[in-house]
């Protein structure tokens, strides 16, 4: 019973978050002209210096779920991947020191 309380208090919490924050929600119902950088909305792959793979799709701050590989716009990857090109190098600071990173394919 304390349990279910518990959990019925973080989702109300939840709910009047996101009942705030959709005044501020925009839909982007456009892609970018430019289709060759990265903007919002973007799935990007990537590589880093070891040769490993990964795709990653720039979201709202709202919408990020590593799992479904989708990355907020807000996180520090996402920003210094935004209006590079293929074949670009994207640096990353991280608490292990600089990562390095290169685009490989970018599409909307």
């Amino acid at each position: 019973y304390i349990y279910r309380k518990k959990q019925l208090r973080e989702m109300d919490r939840r709910i009047r978050y996101l009942q705030k924050r959709t005044s501020e929600f925009q839909v982007v119902e456009h892609q970018p002209n430019d289709r060759s950088r990265i903007f919002f909305s973007a799935w990007v792959e990537l590589e880093d210096e070891q040769g490993q793979h990964y795709t990653y799709r720039i979201v709202g701050s709202d919408e990020f779920d590593f799992d479904s590989q989708y990355i907020s716009i807000d996180s520090p990857l996402a920003r210094a991947m935004i209006k590079k090109q293929i074949d670009d190098e994207v640096f990353v600071r991280t608490p292990s020191g600089v990562k390095t990173y290169y685009i490989n394919k970018l599409w909307y």
